[in-house]
């Protein structure tokens, strides 16, 4: 392994991860901190709650980009190490939900890990997303169904046959991260009450 790209590779990834599209285009449209609104999350979902369903769609897919051009430039950098690919996709996560920008304060890791896991095992991500649709349409709430959407991940990698160690710990780290930054969401749903979407 070339320490030298692992570093540059991970500090690029972090930084990468550390762009709060949603605090940005919230500032830029609609004139409000974006933590101060619903949540104050800087998620696409919190973005949602602005009023704009167009700008809750773009912070999705920019935060989804940040992940996937993570894994290109550390897969380029590092000539397909999938070590410091991987590593380079968790901190792309890690810098969402703990951005450097504002204060390490960021957000739940749910697009971002998207678009990593895009890069490196589409189809199972695709079955995370039907199953986080599924769940989300039966029980109406966001946070639930990304939950166990990011909990179904490292089993969908298991039933369609991935035994690499390093995609599976990793998969099982970032859901992990995940959950742990819905702990508010999780006590509220415990409570009974989280916030149902309207369909």
């Amino acid at each position: 392994m070339d320490v030298k790209i692992l570093i540059i590779s991970s500090v690029i990834a972090y930084f990468l991860g550390s762009i709060p599209w949603g605090y940005i285009l919230v500032k830029l449209f609609v004139r409000k901190d974006v933590r101060e609104i619903g949540s104050g999350n800087i998620g696409a979902t919190n973005v949602t709650r602005t009023g704009s369903k167009f700008l809750g769609v773009l912070t999705l897919i920019l935060d989804g980009l940040k992940g996937y051009v993570s894994i290109y430039i550390a897969d380029y950098l590092s000539k397909g190490d999938y070590r410091i690919v991987l590593l380079a996709g968790i901190l792309a996560i890690f810098g969402h939900c703990y951005t450097i920008f504002l204060k390490f304060k960021g957000g739940k890791g749910v697009a971002t890990s998207a678009g990593v896991f895009l890069a490196l095992k589409p189809i199972c991500v695709l079955y995370s997303l039907i199953f986080f649709l599924v769940v989300v349409a039966i029980k109406r709430y966001v946070s639930l169904g990304s939950i166990l959407g990011a909990l179904s991940f490292p089993l969908f990698l298991y039933l369609t046959g991935e035994r690499d160690p390093y995609l599976i710990v990793g998969s099982l780290l970032v859901a992990l991260i995940i959950v742990y930054r819905h702990k508010e969401n999780i006590d509220r749903l415990l409570k009974g009450q989280e916030n149902k979407i309207k369909l």
